[in-house]
């Protein structure tokens, strides 16, 4: 799996995946545009969509009614490094969601790649070649 990394201008950072441009910017506070989320929320939202896709997958399997089906992220950093401390993930479930599978549906947003790579993460290899 390859990525392009581009650079549009001013504080724009852009990743070029499948057929898709992620474009992200920096706060006015720090110099961007605002025009387009910055990495790290990108990073997090990709945390939360992850784990809903496994939840929709889950009840679209066993055919419930994903009507009302909300999730809720919260952060907490750590105050000396900036760093997420710990994720809560709140799956609020439909009125008509059957109640023996509330341990599963939790068990299923587990499975989520993006979380089992922050909890296995990669290993990092980073080069810089000069371009002839």
């Amino acid at each position: 799996m390859d990525m392009k990394i581009s650079f549009p201008g001013g504080k724009k950072v852009n990743a070029e995946h499948k057929s898709f441009t992620i474009k992200t910017d920096q706060p006015i506070k720090e110099g961007g545009d605002g025009s387009a989320p910055e990495p790290f929320s990108l990073f997090l939202a990709s945390l939360g969509t992850c784990a809903g896709v496994y939840v929709l997958y889950f009840c679209e399997e066993r055919k419930i009614d994903t009507s009302g089906l909300k999730m809720n992220l919260a952060f907490e950093q750590d105050e000396k490094t900036h760093l997420v401390k710990k994720v809560r993930m709140e799956i609020l479930l439909p009125r008509n969601f059957p109640p023996k599978y509330k341990t599963a549906v939790i068990n299923s947003a587990k499975l989520c790649t993006v979380k089992r790579n922050i909890t296995t993460p990669p290993e990092f290899f980073i080069t810089a070649d000069i371009q002839p």
